[in-house]
């Protein structure tokens, strides 16, 4: 604990990337008691507040409709992160899975999985995306599930990469030895020297996950009006440009202030990992 405090401190950019970070999280879990109007996450209509500059009680302005920007921003918040935490509680145990499977049997068990991954991975994440999003209804559910899709395969390769590493250290020809089981050696001596590698990765891919969810929304393929999404947000509002610019510049700042905390912490999380091991 005291080395972590006092990487953090050392390093003013991660201390940014907590803040960040943290600011995120609280606006989307407080969100109710936060946002100044509540009500404006769904339908609402309010047109005699539409289209209002940065004023008070709207401090970062109106929509066409009179929303108020930041209270549907907070909420946006919300739905990024659940779509970020989804996706990824699911992307990482198929992806972490493959990659040991793989990594530690070798031979035809690994030629067909990793030709699978690479195939995957030949795929531009974005346009795998689209695709699926094109057939799919455009729903949250629909948007985790093609975000998914195009996120395991990066876990499989960097996992895999590892345990061809590792599969030959003393420990595990050691395991082995004694009679441990393939899963035995897999998950309980290979495993564990993965995870420092896995969760930085993790941290850093919340804030990709975030953008990549924005940038479907922003093309129209991901969560649908009235929820509030700060990709759909921002193409909403790239229509007024620059007359009306808080419609886009404030959702675009919160996009850059997740992405960039998570990166940050992410950063951070390799250094603290590195130093204990």
């Amino acid at each position: 604990m005291k080395r972590t405090i006092s990487i953090l401190i050392a390093n003013p950019l991660s201390l940014l990337g907590v803040v960040l970070v943290a600011t995120v999280v609280l606006s989307a879990l407080f969100a109710d008691f936060i946002a100044p109007f509540p009500e404006h996450r769904g339908a609402v209509v309010d047109f005699a507040n539409f289209n209002k500059a940065p004023e008070w009680p709207y401090i970062m302005g109106t929509d066409l409709v009179g929303r108020d920007i930041f209270s549907r921003i907070l909420y946006a918040f919300r739905i990024s992160l659940i779509l970020g935490v989804v996706v990824l509680a699911i992307a990482v145990p198929i992806g972490v899975t493959v990659g040991l499977v793989a990594g530690y049997f070798g031979g035809w068990t690994e030629y067909i999985l990793m030709r699978i991954t690479d195939i995957f991975l030949s795929i531009p994440p974005l346009v795998l995306a689209m695709s699926i999003m094109g057939v799919l209804e455009p729903t949250l559910a629909n948007g985790m599930l093609a975000v998914t899709v195009m996120w395991w395969p990066w876990y499989t390769r960097l996992v895999y990469n590892i345990t061809r590493s590792e599969r030959e250290e003393g420990y595990v020809l050691a395991a082995e030895v004694i009679g441990a089981s393939p899963l035995h050696v897999i998950f309980r001596e290979i495993l564990p020297n993965c995870v420092p590698a896995v969760v930085t990765k993790m941290t850093l891919d919340l804030g990709f996950v975030i953008l990549i969810a924005s940038s479907l929304s922003f093309l129209g393929l991901g969560v649908q009006p009235p929820t509030p999404d700060l990709g759909s947000m921002v193409a909403d509002g790239a229509k007024y440009l620059p007359d009306s610019w808080w419609l886009t510049v404030f959702p675009g700042l919160a996009i850059l202030v997740a992405v960039f905390g998570f990166n940050l912490i992410g950063d951070a999380l390799r250094d603290i990992l590195g130093a204990d091991q």
